[in-house]
């Protein structure tokens, strides 16, 4: 019987092998990249008929699509991870957090922005300085209920 964990690295060898990039990927199956990862490393889970796509593309044992359906255990390694590019996501929410939330507030009221009803992308934006990172977020406003 496969694990999430068993899975992702089935995922990563294939991916390797087939010399795909995450883009590559998601767009085979019609997914964004950002979920396609997610859900390949086990923090999301497909929808079946994706899962069964994923497997296809990457020549993945049939089993390992009912695991990609199966409902995650969102759990970190680290309470602050060390990887130099993650630890940057947690600076920012430690600097520019407060500003966030006062600003929502501000905008929409007593609330937060969802993290499951939610879209991310990542590109490239060319500068004169350097090519930038650019991170969009969009997740739905959910107003705090008053009991």
């Amino acid at each position: 019987m496969l694990t999430k964990d068993d899975v992702t690295i089935l995922i990563l060898e294939a991916k390797k092998k087939a010399g795909m990039g995450w883009s590559d990927i998601a767009a085979k199956i019609e997914m964004s990249p950002v979920f396609t990862h997610s859900a390949c490393v086990g923090m999301n889970a497909f929808p079946l008929e994706k899962a069964k796509a994923l497997v296809s593309v990457l020549g993945l044992p049939d089993e390992a699509a009912e695991v990609l359906a199966e409902s995650p255990n969102k759990v970190w390694e680290q309470a602050v991870p060390t990887d130099p590019c993650i630890y940057r996501f947690y600076e920012i929410v430690g600097v520019y957090g407060p500003t966030l939330k006062a600003l929502i507030h501000e905008e929409f009221g007593d609330g937060i922005m969802s993290a499951i009803d939610f879209d991310m992308s990542v590109t490239r934006v060319p500068s004169p300085k350097g090519d930038r990172v650019k991170v969009e977020m969009c997740g739905k406003y959910l107003q705090y209920n008053a009991w």
